[in-house]
């Protein structure tokens, strides 16, 4: 493989016509450049360049040779550029994967925003509840949603939003059942619970050092948040849901939060990259963005009712 050096040295001598012109163009001594054409001589095996003290000339192959070498150095040149313009402008396609919901209900309005401000910038987003392997699959970033610390790893970890799960039910489930007067009246109703290990245990945080833990037995399990919801569109129960998923059926009546200020899960959103130097400023540019945009998305604020008070 040559030397693209070697090969930028020998144009830079045939374009200024000798060896003292390029070395004084380039303030490189006259015996580096000589030096360094006979290796790119000696690399290819034939004289590029025909050398006497009164003149300067190339030698057949060094003329096709030549031509060769310019579009070398263009190349060399052209990805030199292209890499330095990734490097200072949002560009290229990003891989990203997350959950379903999060695709469906946080990302849906922000994607379409961050494309229109980045015009040089493809996205792929991937949406699925399997836990995928960022590196081994070639994702350059995942949004999850979790409760509890992700674990340790090699990836850079980033909190960008909150996402308080709240809970819900339909207006005429409450009107049969009766109201929510106190998180431990809940063990009294019909619950909707996502599977997952604690499903038979909520644990509730109010004002300022109020927990309360409250003993159920789910009417319905899932680990599809979307079945929940509707489940509790339909009357089954009271269900604990991320606000944010909620916001349309609260619109239209469906739903109605019940024990306002009162939060089952205080959960969040994390970027996730895998760690390498060099990040893009395509990424980067993204996870500011949704860093900025996405807890106006999940924050929550029921109608009439502030969560502050």
């Amino acid at each position: 493989m040559l030397d693209i050096k070697d090969v930028y040295f020998f144009v830079q001598v045939v374009d200024r016509g000798g060896f003292t012109s390029a070395s004084q163009s380039l303030r490189i001594p006259k015996s580096t450049l000589s030096h360094r054409v006979r290796v790119l001589e000696t690399n290819l095996g034939v004289r590029l360049i025909n050398r006497t003290s009164r003149q300067f000339g190339m030698t057949d192959v060094g003329s096709e040779f030549y031509q060769y070498a310019l579009q070398m150095i263009y190349s060399a040149e052209a990805a030199e550029e292209f890499v330095r313009q990734r490097l200072t402008e949002p560009s290229g396609t990003v891989r990203i994967t997350t959950a379903v919901e999060i695709a469906q209900f946080a990302l849906r309005d922000l994607i379409p925003v961050f494309l229109k401000r980045h015009a040089k910038v493809k996205i792929v987003e991937i949406a699925t509840d399997r836990l995928v392997d960022l590196v081994g699959e070639g994702f350059d970033l995942a949004i999850r949603g979790h409760v509890s610390p992700l674990q340790d790893s090699a990836l850079i970890q980033r909190g960008i939003a909150s996402v308080p799960w709240l809970l819900f039910a339909s207006p005429e489930y409450l009107e049969e059942a009766g109201e929510v007067c106190d998180p431990y009246s809940l063990a009294h109703h019909s619950t909707l619970a996502m599977d997952r290990h604690g499903a038979e245990m909520w644990r509730l945080t109010g004002l300022p050092g109020q927990i309360a833990e409250v003993a159920i037995e789910p009417r319905f399990l899932s680990n599809n948040l979307i079945a929940l919801r509707e489940a509790a569109c339909a009357n089954l129960g009271i269900a604990a849901l991320p606000g944010y998923i909620c916001r349309e059926e609260i619109r239209a009546g469906r739903l109605r939060q019940t024990l306002p200020g009162w939060i089952a899960a205080d959960a969040r959103m994390s970027a996730l990259m895998p760690y390498r130097n060099g990040l893009l400023p395509a990424v980067r540019s993204l996870v500011d963005f949704l860093a900025a945009e996405l807890p106006g998305v999940t924050a929550f604020e029921p109608i009439g009712v502030s969560l502050h008070n």
